[in-house]
């Protein structure tokens, strides 16, 4: 898989996330991928569990990409994902093998107040 491919196939992945298509959501992904919540600890096994695990969260999501970087079979998309009307900022670092993904980790993180000692420093940037 090129890298123009791949690029196409994340963004497709999560514009159908932000949809709420979960078919086409979890096209992405190969029949044994491993998806793994390190904060959690859980890890889920197979495109199967991956979907519903998706489909039984009560809340509705949003998602917003920032950026997808990557080449060859390792990509990175830093998005914001909003529970019910709440962002959290996420990374989720995909593996590819044989145009599809085999590995998927996603780390969460909520978002907080600007530091006021190095107010003088920054700039807000969204």
């Amino acid at each position: 898989m090129d890298d123009e491919t791949a690029r196409a196939a994340l963004k497709g992945h999560w514009d159908a996330s932000d949809a709420g298509d979960f078919e086409r959501e979890h096209q992405i992904y190969h029949e044994d991928a491993v998806l793994d919540y390190p904060q959690s600890g859980e890890r889920l096994r197979g495109r199967r569990n991956i979907r519903e695990s998706r489909q039984l969260q009560p809340d509705r999501k949003r998602f917003a990409v920032r950026r997808i970087v990557g080449s060859g079979a390792l990509w990175v998309t830093e998005l914001v994902i909003r529970y019910d009307g709440k962002p959290s900022c996420v990374v989720s670092i995909m593996e590819f093998r044989e145009g599809l993904v085999a590995r998927e980790t996603q780390y969460f993180a909520d978002p907080f107040d600007p530091g006021p000692t190095r107010a003088h420093l920054v700039e807000q940037s969204g």
